[in-house]
């Protein structure tokens, strides 16, 4: 083929590429190849096309054949970094970002990139220096703004996140993702109505993007005004529009056996140190191996000391941080699990549930993470108990059959590291201290009035409040004004950033006398805590799943009697717990009495769990064995 006729094919070949023809761009580029195997351009392109279409093996060999003959490219650098990190040879991919960045120092897309690749090894102090170098070297590029501010979020920066999502708008008022970056830092500063209405901008942008809807249905949980049936239109709109991105594979290689050996795939982005992996660890831990082959995909940049404790319990580990959904998809299907358990719905930092409307295994379960129904025809169950989410009538609101294997849905693992329960802090202070250490998102300002209420009642008490952003001036700012527009003195209450320390967190439960549950989200960690360490916790039951898992752990451990049906009642329980007497007497009978629960009968639980998954297994086969 003549000079000509190659330089026209690669031209043609660009022009396709540049319109995002992928697929005729590839078809110029393999021509030219054959006839240049050695010309870097095409080898580039080619590359580039591959990792563009989640062809990750392709894409390392063609970059790294192109990188080979051209050590000095910084941008074929780049992109061959990008494609080993993809194809998680993360070591690789970071000499090849560095090369980058050492060919072409102020290559600001290199020290971006280099950036994503350190924060993927949870080297995030580092991965901030390669941001503020991206955004010296070019304050007008959003992308860079938007990605430091994911970054600054991760270590819980809110405040500074904020501010990059804003100088990203700044950047590019048209930048679609830097409004979503807003909208999830809004998110975890607590500013729920403000993230909700930037969700809701983003979306207007972007109707399509899953992952956006899913964070918005998260936020929904958190207003108390928007209703049961306004909440499951929510979830139902989201499953039509994951169900239109392609149908659900509806045939699999699976034997129909009903009392085979089963291949068990867990998913979830919490396979670390999560509240998740608290209530999972005693279900894998009894889980008969000769019943059960565990397949673990973890989905998170981070992996600690429980991840490693997990992994012993799995015939497989996998993690799936920063692939393309094509490519856990095809790794999921080449598995060929019969049944893939689900733990965080529409939660976590790369939500999957599009890849489930896909159907990835003849029986999949939704379970644990997430407190409502998936929205997805494609998921087959959700599990749960009688109190959590009550039949019938909670079966309408489920998109999932409720499968009420337990007559509680958790297992709870306490930490090794817990101290031993404080008495009272009531019997040294002389006043009582109401707590709560849930998640300062589920504190609407309707809760806090009714807290208002409970210390207008209790003239010398006071109020201990523990979470993330608590330790930011701004932020604490904003909370104590909060707090006084529902007539709490703010001179009452006590601050508490989150802690890292598991030992020091719950050791702090031991200057609480009573918690306070939140409502209508109500806490499910946060409450097995305050128990284990001797704390009564009063909960006010509402009508949905995410306001009734206190009442669930409550009559796990015996005590109904601190679940309210109204907010008088819920004052009036909180009010008649902060007698010191009453006090002295329920603090150190709680930790036996959880003992004692289904909460902690591992072994019951985990044989319940799988005695479950293996009846939804048997109705598959049997539908199967009908359609044969």
């Amino acid at each position: 083929m003549s000079p000509a006729k190659l330089q026209s094919l690669l031209q043609a070949g660009i022009a396709h590429h540049r319109a995002g023809r992928l697929a005729e761009a590839e078809l110029h580029y393999r021509q030219v190849r054959a006839a240049a195997p050695k010309n870097f351009d095409v080898l580039h392109l080619s590359g580039l096309v591959a990792y563009q279409l989640a062809r990750l093996p392709e894409a390392v060999d063609l970059l790294g054949r192109a990188h080979r003959i051209d050590r000095k490219h910084p941008v074929c650098a780049m992109r061959y970094g990008l494609a080993l990190l993809a194809a998680r040879k993360t070591a690789e991919a970071e000499a090849a970002l560095r090369l980058a960045v050492e060919l072409k120092p102020d290559f600001h897309e290199g020290w971006d990139n280099l950036a994503y690749c350190l924060k993927t090894q949870d080297r995030l102090a580092e991965a901030v220096e390669c941001h503020r170098r991206c955004t010296a070297l070019r304050a007008d590029y959003a992308v860079g703004w938007f990605n430091f501010g994911l970054t600054l979020s991760l270590l819980g920066r809110n405040t500074e996140a904020l501010a990059c999502h804003e100088r990203s708008l700044q950047a590019d008022p048209t930048y679609a993702q830097g409004r979503l970056g807003r909208a999830q830092v809004l998110h975890k500063m607590h500013r729920i109505a403000e993230a909700v209405a930037d969700y809701r901008r983003y979306l207007d942008l972007q109707p399509g993007n899953l992952e956006a809807r899913s964070h918005l249905l998260l936020a929904l949980h958190n207003l108390a005004e928007l209703s049961r049936d306004d909440l499951l239109a929510e979830h139902r709109a989201y499953g039509r529009l994951a169900a239109a991105g392609g149908p659900a594979v509806a045939t699999f290689p699976n034997l129909p056996e009903p009392e085979r050996r089963l291949r068990l795939a867990i998913l979830s982005p919490d396979l670390r140190a999560h509240s998740c992996a608290f209530f999972l660890e005693p279900l894998l831990q009894h889980l008969d191996p000769a019943q059960f082959q565990l397949y673990l995909y973890h989905d998170h940049f981070r992996e600690d000391a429980v991840s490693v404790r997990l992994k012993a319990y799995a015939a497989v580990w996998r993690n799936f941080i920063g692939q393309p959904a094509a490519v856990v998809e095809a790794t999921i299907r080449a598995d060929a699990p019969d049944i893939l358990v689900d733990l965080a719905g529409h939660t976590g930092i790369n939500c999957r549930m599009g890849l489930f409307a896909r159907r990835l295994a003849p029986v999949q379960v939704n379970y644990l993470g997430y407190p409502d129904t998936t929205g997805l025809a494609a998921m087959d169950y959700r599990f749960t108990d009688d109190y959590a989410d009550p039949a019938p009538e909670a079966d309408a609101f489920a998109t999932e059959r409720l499968v009420r294997f337990s007559a509680c849905a958790w297992a709870f693992r306490p930490s090794e590291a817990a101290p031993e329960v404080a008495p009272a802090p009531v019997l040294g202070r002389g006043h009582t201290t109401f707590g709560c250490f849930n998640n300062l998102g589920k504190v609407t300002d309707r809760m806090l009035a009714v807290w208002g209420r409970i210390l207008a009642a209790v003239p010398d008490a006071r109020l201990l409040l523990k979470g993330g952003g608590l330790g930011e001036p701004a932020e604490q700012a904003r909370f104590r004004d909060r707090l006084a527009a529902a007539g709490i003195e703010t001179a009452r209450v006590d601050f508490l950033e989150r802690t890292d320390d598991t030992a020091g967190h719950l050791a702090l439960y031991g200057r609480m006398d009573v918690s306070l549950d939140t409502f209508p989200y109500h806490g499910t960690t946060t409450t097995c805590e305050a128990l284990w360490m001797g704390v009564p916790v009063v909960t006010l039951a509402g009508d949905r799943h995410v306001s009734r898992v206190g009442a669930s752990l409550l009559h796990a451990v015996g005590r109904p009697d601190w679940i309210a049906a109204t907010e008088d009642d819920y004052v009036r329980i909180a009010v008649e717990l902060a007698d010191p007497a009453r006090l002295a007497g329920s603090r150190g009978a709680l930790r036996e009495a959880m003992r004692g629960s289904v909460l902690c009968d591992h072994a019951g639980q985990s044989g319940r769990w799988a005695a479950a998954l293996r009846d939804c297994w048997r109705a598959w086969c049997g539908r199967a064995a009908v359609a044969a």
